[in-house]
């Protein structure tokens, strides 16, 4: 992970006025502890979590009620064929590359916390070869 760019992450978390703080805080070190190897930018005015130097999932923070993680192949519209199975069932599709996993609570954070460390692994898995 580029010590910088973490830097640049744990700043922006210091600084930052959520109602669910606390809950960022656990996932992202969740997911920092995963066995993908990830490193870690701001993207979206959020943290966003990188595989080969690309964004694959990325906190959505607002409104400020509400966690909810993005799970994408990139910011550009792809017209490939992709297909992903979510093995935990989370994910709310926007586009089949193009994923919502909301959180409404500080329970449901802490229940799914490990389906979400799966889900990431086998979303990483799956868009390794995705530009």
């Amino acid at each position: 992970m580029s010590n910088v760019k973490a830097a640049q992450v744990t700043a922006f978390i210091d600084g930052l006025t959520h109602a669910r703080k606390a809950e960022i805080v656990l996932l992202r070190d969740a997911i920092l502890g995963s066995r993908v190897e990830l490193t870690e930018q701001i993207k979206w005015n959020a943290p966003s979590f990188c595989s080969g130097g690309d964004d694959r999932v990325t906190f959505r923070l607002q409104p400020g009620d509400r966690i909810e993680l993005i799970f994408h192949r990139g910011a550009k519209k792809r017209t490939d064929a992709f297909e992903f199975t979510d093995p935990t069932g989370l994910i709310r599709w926007l586009t089949p590359d193009r994923g919502v996993v909301a959180l409404e609570d500080v329970a449901a954070t802490k229940r799914h916390r490990a389906e979400i460390i799966t889900l990431i692994e086998a979303w990483i898995q799956a868009t390794h070869d995705c530009p």
